[in-house]
C-alpha cells in the first residue's frame, strides 16, 4: 500500500516526465562513457593478457644477423630463461596481379615436427604446414581478407634475390602480429603488408641459413631482471653480428596494442569525469529551482502533520529516483555501447576471441556519484525551504526588493516595447539566477565545442603530416644500406622529378634513468620532401652537428634543447655516440628523431650510405615507375603517400579515435538537456505570472515572447561563455586522446564552434516551440485564484 506521499511523488513524476528524461538523458551520458571506456580498458587488457598467454608470446627478442643453433641452447641455460627457441625471420615481397606497387612480406619459421614453444599460430582457416613441405605457407588472414586468398590458392613471392611458388595451405593468426606495420612505418595498412610461416628448413634454404638461425626468443621466469639477461644476450650474440635484443614492451605490435590501452585508460579518466561534472552543475541548477518552485507544496504538508524529515525523504526520494534511473540507463547504454565496440576490437586487432567485461566497481561509481551529486544538489535547497514555519511557506515568498538591481538605461527604455521591457528586466532584476542558467548552457556547450574540436585536429594532424611535412608521392626503402649512386639510379628512373635520400638506423637512446628504442631518420640538406618542422610548421635546418627531436619524444626523454643524449646504434659496429639536443620538431606521427644525413654518416663512419629515398613523382607515369620499382632487387619496399594517409585515417577513425564519435553524440544530447531542462524550469517558475499577463491583456504572442524571449537573451549570452570553456576543455580532451601514433594538435577552428553555437540555437527554438504549446494551454482560472 503506497503512502500518500509515495503517490504524490509519482504524481509529480509523471507531471514533470520531460524535464525527468532530460535529466535523466544528463546523467545518463556520463555514466555511459564511464561504463563502456572502463569496459574496453578491462576488455582489451584481458584479452591481450590471456592471448600472450595461451599462445605463449615471447618476452624478450634477439635479432641477430647469423647465429649457429647450438647458441640457443647456451642462451636456455642462462638464468633466469624459462624456454629459448630460435627461428628464422626475413623479409621478401608478395607478387600479386594487378598490382604494380611492391607488396612487402615478413617470413618467419615454425619448427618442422612440433608446435612451436614460443610465438604460436592460431590457425583459423585450413590446415597446419606438414613437415618437410617447402612450398606450403600459412598466410596472415587479415591480408589474405582484404586480397581474397583463401587455403588452396598459390602465390609468388620475392626473397633473397630469387622468386619462389608457394602453396597457401592455411590462414592464421599470432599475438606477435596484432598490429601489422610494414618495416620502417607507423601505420598498420592490411593491404601492403603480409606474413607467412613456413617451415624452418625451407626457409633456411632460401637465405642460406641451414644450421642457423637470426633471432632468438626467449621466456623469462618472473624474479629475474629482464634487463640483465639482455645485456648477457648481447654479449654473447654481439661475435655473431647480434642487432640488441629488447624486451616485449619495445615490440613494434605490443607497444601499439599498449599504447591504444593506455590511450583509453587515460580518456576513461579524464572525459567521463569531465561530463560527469559537467552534468553534477546542471542538475544543481534545474533541481534547486524544481524545489524551490515546490515551496508552497512543502509548507501544506506540513500543515498536515508531516515532518521536516518525512518531508524531506519525499523529496529526496523523487531526485534520486531521477537520478538512479539515469546512471542505470547510463549503465545500460555503457554496457551495449562497449559490446558492440568490443566485435570492431577483436576485427581491428585481429583477436580469436574478445569478451566484454566491466569492473563492477564502474557501476558502483558511476551510480554513487549520479545519485550523490543529484542528492547535495537537493539537500542544500531543501535545507532552506525546511527551516520556514509550515504557514510562512504556505505563502507566496515575499516580493523581492529590486531597488537596488540593475536597470534599463531609459534611452533603450523608450525604444522597448512593454514585453520587451518586462523580458530584459526579469534578467536584470535577478542577475543571479540569469547566470546559473548562463553557466549551465555553456557548460553544456563547451562539451561539443571540445569534441568537435578534437574531431577537426584529427583531420589537421592527417593535414599538416601528409600535406606540411611529408610532401613527397613515393618513399623507397632499400634492403640494406646503399651508397651514393643510388639515388642517380632513381633520378634516371622515367617520371621521377626529385629525389631526396634518407638514412634510418636503428638506436636506443638513454637521458640519465629514461630511454626509448626507436630509429633516427637522416635527411638531406635542406630537404623539400620531407622536413621537421617547428610549432609554427616552418622548416627546421638540420644542424651539422646534434640531433632534433620531436616533441613527444623529447617528453619522453625527459631531455630539453642544449643537454646531451646518449645514442647506442643497433646495426653495424654498433658504435655509442653522444650528441647534444638542438631543436624541438612538432611532428604529430610518432616519435622520430632527425639529423643530417652527412653528420650521421660520419659518425657511423659509412660515409655516402643511404636507406632510401621520397621521390616525386609525375603520376601520369607512376604505374610503369612502380612496375621498375618492383623489379629491382635492392628495393625493399615502396610506399605511397596517399595510402599512408588513408591508413592513418582509418587508425584515427577506429580505435580509441572511434570514441570521438560517440562523445561527440553525447556531447549534443547533454547540450540540448540543458537547453530543455532551462526553458522548462523558468517556465515552471513563472507559469501563474505568464497567466496573469493573459488575463491582464497581452496575446498569446506577447506572453510567449516575455519566457522565450528571456530563453533566448540567455543562450545568446551562453556562446560567448561556451566558446571560452570549450576553448581549454579541448586541450585537456586532446592530450587525452594523443598517443604514441599520433599527436592531436591544439588548434582554434572556427567551423567547430560555429557548429556547437548552432546546436544552442536548434535546442534554443526547438524548447521554445514545446514551451509554446503550454503556453497556450495556460490555466488563467488558477491564476485569477491567486492570493497575494
Amino acid at each position: 500500500m503506497l503512502s500518500p506521499l509515495d503517490k504524490k511523488l509519482f504524481r509529480d513524476i509523471w507531471r514533470v516526465k520531460g524535464q525527468a528524461i532530460a535529466i535523466m538523458l544528463v546523467i545518463a551520458s556520463g555514466v555511459t562513457l564511464m561504463v563502456m571506456m572502463d569496459g574496453m580498458v578491462n576488455s582489451l587488457t584481458d584479452t591481450r593478457d590471456t592471448y600472450y598467454e595461451r599462445y605463449r608470446l615471447a618476452e624478450v627478442f634477439a635479432p641477430v644477423k647469423r647465429a649457429p643453433a647450438h647458441m640457443v641452447d647456451r642462451v636456455a641455460d642462462l638464468d633466469g630463461v624459462l624456454v629459448a627457441e630460435g627461428r628464422i625471420n626475413a623479409a621478401g615481397q608478395i607478387n600479386l596481379p594487378g598490382i604494380d606497387v611492391p607488396v612487402r612480406m615478413q617470413a618467419v619459421s615454425l619448427p618442422e615436427h612440433r608446435q612451436p614453444g614460443l610465438n604460436a599460430v592460431y590457425l583459423s582457416a585450413g590446415r597446419h604446414l606438414q613437415a618437410n613441405q617447402r612450398d606450403e605457407v600459412l598466410l596472415l588472414e587479415s591480408f589474405a581478407r582484404e586480397h581474397e586468398l583463401a587455403p588452396g590458392d598459390r602465390m609468388t613471392v620475392t626473397m633473397n634475390g630469387a622468386r619462389h611458388q608457394f602453396h597457401i595451405v592455411g590462414l592464421a593468426q599470432s599475438p606477435e602480429f596484432l598490429y601489422t606495420t610494414p618495416p620502417g612505418e607507423l601505420v598498420p595498412d592490411e593491404a601492403r603488408f603480409a606474413v607467412v610461416w613456413m617451415n624452418q628448413k625451407a626457409l633456411a634454404a632460401v637465405f642460406d641459413l641451414d644450421g642457423a638461425v637470426n633471432e632468438i626468443l626467449l621466456r623469462t621466469s618472473r624474479d629475474v631482471s629482464e634487463t640483465g639477461i639482455i645485456t648477457e644476450l648481447d654479449r654473447l650474440l654481439s661475435p655473431y653480428g647480434g642487432l640488441g635484443a629488447y624486451s616485449l614492451d619495445d615490440h613494434l605490435s605490443n607497444r601499439f596494442i599498449v599504447d591504444e590501452i593506455n590511450s583509453l585508460r587515460v580518456s576513461s579518466r579524464t572525459v567521463p569525469p569531465v561530463f560527469l561534472g559537467v552534468a553534477a552543475f546542471l542538475l544543481y541548477i534545474v533541481i534547486s529551482r524544481m524545489v524551490q518552485v515546490e515551496r508552497e507544496q512543502i509548507g501544506l504538508l506540513k500543515a498536515f502533520g508531516y515532518s521536516s524529515v518525512e518531508i524531506g525523504g519525499h523529496y529526496f526520494k523523487f531526485v534520486v529516483l531521477i537520478a538512479a534511473g539515469g546512471a542505470l540507463l547510463g549503465c545500460l547504454m555503457g554496457v551495449w555501447l562497449g559490446h558492440s565496440l568490443s566485435g570492431f576490437y577483436q576485427l581491428y586487432y585481429k583477436f580469436p576471441f574478445l569478451v566484454f567485461s566491466v569492473d563492477p566497481s564502474a557501476f558502483v561509481i558511476g551510480f554513487v556519484s549520479s545519485v550523490a551529486a543529484a542528492s547535495a544538489a537537493s539537500l542544500l535547497v531543501l535545507r532552506r525551504a525546511f527551516n520556514l514555519p509550515a504557514a510562512e511557506a504556505m505563502r507566496p515568498p515575499a516580493p523581492p526588493d529590486y531597488s537596488a538591481s540593475l536597470q534599463i538605461p531609459k534611452p533603450v527604455s523608450t525604444w522597448l516595447d512593454q514585453p520587451s521591457r518586462m523580458m530584459l528586466r526579469s534578467v536584470l532584476r535577478q542577475p543571479a539566477r540569469a547566470m546559473l542558467a548562463t553557466l549551465g548552457i555553456a557548460a553544456g556547450m563547451s562539451l561539443s565545442v571540445a569534441m568537435l574540436s578534437v574531431m577537426s585536429a584529427f583531420d589537421r594532424t592527417i593535414s599538416l603530416s601528409f600535406d606540411v611535412i611529408d610532401r613527397s608521392d613515393v618513399t623507397v626503402t632499400f634492403i640494406e644500406p646503399l651508397g651514393s649512386s643510388a639515388t642517380f639510379s632513381l633520378q634516371s628512373l622515367d617520371g621521377v622529378f626529385k629525389v631526396e635520400p634518407f638514412r634510418a638506423v636503428s638506436v636506443l637512446m638513454r637521458n640519465g634513468v629514461h630511454d626509448y628504442r626507436g630509429s633516427i631518420t637522416a635527411l638531406s640538406e635542406n630537404p623539400a620532401l620531407y622536413r621537421a618542422v617547428d610549432v609554427s610548421m616552418q622548416a627546421i635546418d638540420l644542424p651539422t652537428e646534434g640531433i632534433v627531436l620531436s616533441r613527444s619524444l623529447a617528453e619522453q626523454l625527459a631531455i630539453l634543447p642544449g643537454q646531451w643524449l646518449t645514442i647506442e646504434i643497433r646495426e653495424g659496429r654498433r658504435p655509442v655516440i653522444e650528441v647534444p639536443v638542438v631543436s624541438i620538431a612538432d611532428t604529430l606521427l610518432g616519435s622520430p628523431a632527425f639529423m643530417s644525413i652527412e653528420t650521421l654518416n660520419r659518425l657511423l663512419k659509412e660515409p655516402g650510405r643511404l636507406s632510401g629515398a621520397y621521390l616525386s613523382i609525375d603520376q601520369q607515369q607512376s604505374q610503369r615507375l612502380y612496375r621498375q620499382l618492383k623489379d629491382m632487387p635492392a628495393v625493399a619496399g615502396v610506399t605511397l603517400r596517399e595510402e599512408s594517409r588513408s591508413a592513418i585515417r582509418e587508425v584515427m577513425d577506429t580505435g580509441a579515435g572511434a570514441m570521438r564519435f560517440i562523445m561527440t553524440a553525447i556531447a549534443a544530447v547533454i547540450s540540448f538537456g540543458v537547453v530543455y531542462n532551462t526553458a522548462r524550469i523558468s517556465f515552471a517558475e513563472r507559469a501563474r505570472d505568464l497567466a496573469s499577463l493573459r488575463v491582464l491583456g497581452l496575446s498569446r504572442s506577447e506572453t510567449g515572447f516575455v519566457l522565450l524571449g528571456e530563453l533566448a537573451l540567455i543562450a545568446l549570452l551562453a556562446l560567448p561563455v561556451g566558446c571560452l570553456l570549450g576553448y581549454f576543455l579541448t586541450s585537456l580532451i586532446a592530450e587525452a586522446f594523443s598517443t604514441d601514433l599520433y599527436r592531436i594538435p591544439m588548434a582554434f577552428v572556427p567551423a567547430s564552434y560555429g557548429l556547437a553555437m548552432l546546436g544552442v540555437v536548434v535546442a534554443a527554438v526547438v524548447s521554445g516551440i514545446l514551451l509554446q504549446r503550454d503556453i497556450h494551454r495556460l490555466d488563467l482560472v488558477s491564476a485569477l485564484k491567486i492570493r497575494e
